[in-house]
């Protein structure tokens, strides 16, 4: 049986290559010296086959690209240094496989062979995102196949899911293969960077190295959209391609590298997987995520709406209180019902109440299906009792959640949510939900929770 033997990830800035930096090679010196590391450690895996995911290919909305020639090449041409050129064996058997498996879990993926680019005026031969990365490997080990991929326009869930595809399709086939997800981090970290400067990039690329540490998935397909536009980065995709090639395991990273001097954050890691399985594990010490899950599993599987199960704590039994169920699937909200105040006599009655109808009565959603249920990430929030306040100096968005009312219109916001960074941003968000038109009078309350989460092993 064929398996991901190592997942790497990897920068491609062409000033790596001293063919294309001469003298200015030295500024990325680290950069240099961490893909060097990183293609040693990949020479020690002895791979089959390398899997490329890569920004700069040829790029479509709607769609994986496999590249589909029998040869692969390229050179740096475009970049002043004509000679350095790499070459490679495609592994077609794979290729074809990932797409099949693909297939099956209904992401679209096509072959791109080098006379479809010319029809679209794609610029033909390998693109930088996998010869910069590929230079340093060869240096260290010849013997593979390659396995080019571009990432799509879709979204972050059909990108996990064909990274499932694709250790589908390399166990199937029995080979040993290592993923490289190839990509730059923010290109916004100082005032003269390609992208211009943005705050968030610097802080983008922490999260993001943070992330990679921990092998924290959830955590990654949680980054809201626009703090990922803000920092105006392309290695995104292509991580969570990675991490679906990982699905089912325990994880950690180690960075190898990073530094940005000329304004682009470059990334060197290695993500090693532990213990496999064929499914995440629900850790079911919070007895409050686990009342949700029963509840919204049972009910969607039989239409049967539990009883409060014997052995909660006394607090759940006994409290009053408001809860608001939230549900997640590949890092994107799924659905989400609360309740501001107490309906039912207890605390577990509402994460009953709540849990089903935030998997089935979200309007802003489809009901959840039987076949979702194994994707979902769950968070229950118990609300503190709201008090009133005269202005928004008195909130702080990581401790409280707000209300906002103008007669019969109210609008909540939760605390501690990505993205909500100002207390302006978050009574914003509030109005525009209650529907508060600008410059209308209207009333705030803050409240704190308690929130629950679901953890994963």
């Amino acid at each position: 049986m064929g398996k991901i033997a190592g997942a790497f990830i990897f920068p491609h800035p062409p000033i790596m290559v001293e063919e294309v930096g001469e003298s200015e090679t030295k500024k990325v010196s680290d950069t240099v010296a961490g893909a060097l590391e990183a293609s040693e450690r990949i020479a020690e895996i002895k791979p089959d086959v390398i899997i490329l995911i890569t920004p700069h290919g040829a790029m479509l909305e709607d769609a994986m690209a496999i590249a589909a020639d029998e040869r692969l090449q390229g050179s740096l041409a475009r970049f002043g240094a004509p000679g350095t050129k790499l070459s490679f064996d495609n592994d077609l058997e794979l290729a074809d496989k990932i797409m099949e498996q693909a297939d099956k879990k209904q992401v679209y993926c096509i072959p791109i062979h080098e006379d479809v680019k010319k029809t679209y005026r794609v610029e033909p031969g390998m693109d930088h995102g996998a010869i910069v990365p590929l230079y340093f490997v060869s240096k260290k080990h010849r013997h593979f196949k390659l396995v080019h991929i571009t990432y799509s326009l879709l979204s972050r869930e059909q990108h996990y899911k064909f990274g499932i595809a694709i250790r589908d399709a390399v166990a199937e086939l029995d080979r040993r293969a290592v993923i490289i997800a190839s990509g730059d981090l923010s290109h916004r970290l100082i005032k003269n960077a390609p992208a211009g400067f943005d705050p968030r990039g610097a802080e983008y690329d922490k999260k993001y190295m943070k992330i990679i540490r921990e092998g924290d998935v959830t955590g990654l397909l949680s980054m809201p959209a626009g703090f990922l536009e803000a920092a105006g980065e392309c290695a995104y995709n292509s991580t969570v391609v990675l991490m679906g090639c990982l699905d089912g395991c325990s994880l950690k990273g180690e960075v190898i590298s990073y530094e940005g001097p000329f304004g682009v954050g470059y990334c060197v890691a290695e993500i090693q997987s532990e213990v496999c399985t064929d499914k995440k594990k629900v850790i079911s010490s919070d007895p409050y995520v686990q009342l949700a899950i029963d509840t919204l599993e049972t009910y969607v599987r039989t239409g049967r709406k539990i009883d409060v199960p014997e052995g909660l704590p006394d607090e759940m039994k006994t409290r009053r209180a408001g809860v608001f169920v939230s549900l997640k699937k590949y890092g994107e909200l799924r659905g989400c019902i609360g309740t501001i105040r107490p309906t039912t006599k207890n605390i577990a009655l509402e994460i009953i109440q709540n849990a089903i109808s935030a998997g089935t009565g979200d309007p802003r959603f489809l009901p959840v299906e039987e076949s979702e249920l194994s994707e979902l990430v769950y968070s229950v929030d118990v609300l503190g009792e709201p008090e009133p306040i005269t202005t928004k100096e008195e909130l702080d968005v990581k401790r409280y959640g707000v209300i906002v009312r103008s007669g019969y219109k109210s609008g909540l916001l939760l605390p501690n949510l990505d993205g909500v960074d100002t207390a302006d941003y978050q009574v914003s968000i509030a109005l525009q939900k209650a529907g508060i038109r600008p410059g209308e009078s209207y009333k705030m309350e803050r409240f704190e929770v308690v929130r629950h989460y679901q953890h994963m092993e």
